[in-house]
């Protein structure tokens, strides 16, 4: 199939956050898209999609923003790259900005368990069943969020003195709330 041009819409896709550890200063790590992982709204992100504007923008030029309200910064991204897994992130949440402190806390509870990225597709293709494939997509920002759309990105290190790793079986439960909260965000009221 022929790739072809895609408006110019901010879009946002949203991944889980699995939270392990953080670390006092608000530093976590982790992944923020899985490469070929079909989402929630039928898309997969291909490898090579933000190579570009990683490149140009680097890690301080892609916001770590609160559900993705630009007045809402809560953070800075100190590394963002792509590997053979897909979108690698380490970030800090921001000393002395009150929502990032709220975030940590919530993040250390398991209350927030998702990142979402806010992008614009640059270049696409059509696949199998409706499928949607990004090959480019200018990343602008990476948000924490309550909802991720695509529950496999996790974050694989947000650091606490007082917290242990999630066993299996909690990562399983996460999953499947996770699930259930988008059953109940996409069935219409009665």
């Amino acid at each position: 199939m022929r790739a072809k041009a895609i408006s110019p819409v901010i879009e946002k896709k949203f991944a889980g956050l699995s939270i392990e550890k953080v670390t006092p200063d608000g530093s976590f790590s982790g992944y923020a898209s899985l490469f070929g992982e079909v989402d929630l709204g039928k898309d997969a992100i291909e490898p090579g999609a933000f190579a570009k504007s990683v490149r140009e923008r680097g890690a301080l030029g892609i916001r770590m923003l609160w559900q993705h309200d630009p007045n809402q910064p809560i953070g800075v991204w100190t590394e963002i790259r792509e590997d053979s897994r897909g979108l690698y992130v380490e970030g800090r949440l921001t000393k002395g900005v009150a929502r990032a402190g709220e975030i940590l806390e919530l993040m250390r509870t398991g209350a927030i368990d998702g990142l979402s990225i806010g992008f614009r597709t640059v270049r696409a293709r059509s696949g199998r069943a409706g499928i949607r494939h990004i090959q480019e997509a200018d990343l602008w920002e990476i948000s924490v969020v309550t909802f991720p759309m695509l529950p496999s990105a996790r974050v694989g290190q947000v650091k606490s003195i007082a917290r242990q790793a999630p066993t299996e079986a909690e990562r399983l439960s996460a999953k499947l709330r996770a699930a259930a909260r988008y059953i109940r965000a996409a069935t219409p009221f009665q």
